[in-house]
């Protein structure tokens, strides 16, 4: 491995990523965080970060001109080697710096296909990749086409927010248009997307110089979208081992992988399996380790650390060397999460010799459970559900998108 001391700068508008960086600075680099002002007083790997920069404001208030200036003053006296985005939201600000200081890595093009969904989509369709009946919100005729041609029920989509942010569901023609004419100009940001019933699964990977190093396969028992629409438990838990189904969407990711130019670095892919036809669906990919304490999941079920990995390609790529994978266990885990009533939740109840990690977010309510078969890992989610149910959940009505990306 070469000794010779790279420079970093990641980028994070949210409070995450605190293996990467803390990896990144073992392994003997230089490393920079940029991140915002009111995430100064956040448990940050101070000891493993060579000094952090604050923007005023969070996300969608950043100066992108502030911010580049600022890096480019930065670059004076450091030879950059790479921009991270340690987030979905960050993705646009690494692309627009990697473009302007022709920095190495996903440009504002590829990076499109990472957080567009309107791109995503379209990008898969003429790429061969299955996807659900879509259509951009642009021209009238095309709307009504649209509706006209695609049984409903439908979903209008924001075109670059995470998760399931902002999703309205539609079950008429009439309440469509409602949607799109109470959206006023902000429709062009949003898609209309067929509703298709299914088993949503999500694809946690890692990616060096174009091929798929890892990939586990996990199945939503309750979507990201329905805690958003009408609240509840989140769980997820990872796929039997070569079943159809992981099987079968670890190919699809490869492919949506390869169709979207992905070189290097973590990936976060989501699918559906129609109740309809049983066909895989892709549904949104992002170019980052998943939310919601997936990471932790996916390291109890494997042994595979996301964020410590990915430093690890991003260091191999800087230094020159070969990346090697660690060894991968075969286990299953699963993770329940909700809000929670308590700021502080007492969870000492949970405790069967299973459980692996507790959420430490304020206001919620989580666990992470491994086995060595799914069975038992699916049987104590069922049970944490609705003890958590019961004794700590609670509701927090969606936020209405007033700002977009």
């Amino acid at each position: 491995m070469a000794e010779t001391a790279k420079t970093f700068i990641c980028v994070s508008n949210f409070f995450k990523g605190g293996a990467f960086l803390t990896e990144l600075k073992k392994l003997g680099n230089k490393v920079y965080l940029i991140t915002s002002e009111n995430l100064r007083d956040k448990p940050w790997p101070f000891a493993y970060i060579d000094e952090i920069f604050y923007m005023p404001g969070q996300d969608l208030d950043w100066n992108m001109d502030h911010l580049l200036l600022g890096v480019a003053n930065l670059m004076k006296s450091n030879k950059v080697e790479s921009i991270v985005a340690l987030d979905d939201y960050d993705v646009e600000k690494a692309t627009f710096l990697r473009e302007n200081l022709r920095i190495p890595g996903m440009g504002q093009t590829t990076g499109r296909f990472f957080r567009d969904k309107l791109a995503m989509r379209m990008k898969a369709k003429s790429s061969g990749v299955l996807v659900p009946e879509f259509a951009a919100l642009f021209n009238d005729d095309e709307i009504n086409h649209f509706a006209d041609t695609v049984p409903a029920p439908w979903v209008l989509k924001p075109r670059s927010e995470a998760s399931a942010n902002g999703i309205i569901k539609v079950e008429d023609k009439e309440s469509l248009w409602h949607h799109i004419h109470a959206l006023e100009e902000n429709r062009i940001r949003y898609l209309v997307e067929q509703f298709k019933p299914g088993d949503v699964f999500h694809a946690d990977g890692l990616n060096l110089e174009g091929k798929t190093l890892f990939c586990t396969v996990s199945r939503y028992l309750s979507t990201p979208m329905e805690i958003s629409q009408g609240g509840g438990i989140f769980r997820s838990a990872n796929l039997p081992y070569k079943s159809e189904d992981d099987k079968a969407i670890n190919k699809a990711n490869s492919e949506v992988m390869k169709a979207f130019g992905m070189k290097s670095g973590a990936t976060h892919t989501e699918f559906i399996k129609s109740k309809e036809d049983g066909k895989i669906y892709f549904l949104e990919t992002s170019s980052r380790v998943g939310g919601a304490h997936l990471a932790e999941m996916v390291e109890a079920a494997t042994g595979v650390n996301l964020w410590e990995e990915w430093a690890r390609i991003e260091d191999s790529l800087a230094k020159g060397y070969k990346y090697k994978l660690p060894k991968v266990r075969k286990d299953y885990a699963g993770i329940v999460l909700t809000l929670s009533k308590f700021e502080q939740p007492d969870l000492s109840e949970f405790n069967d010799p299973e459980v692996y990690f507790r959420v430490p977010l304020e206001y919620h309510a989580g666990l992470i459970v491994k086995a060595k078969t799914q069975e038992r890992v699916l049987a104590l989610l069922d049970d944490y559900a609705e003890r958590l149910t019961t004794g700590f959940s609670s509701v927090a009505q969606q936020e209405q998108l007033k700002k977009f990306h």
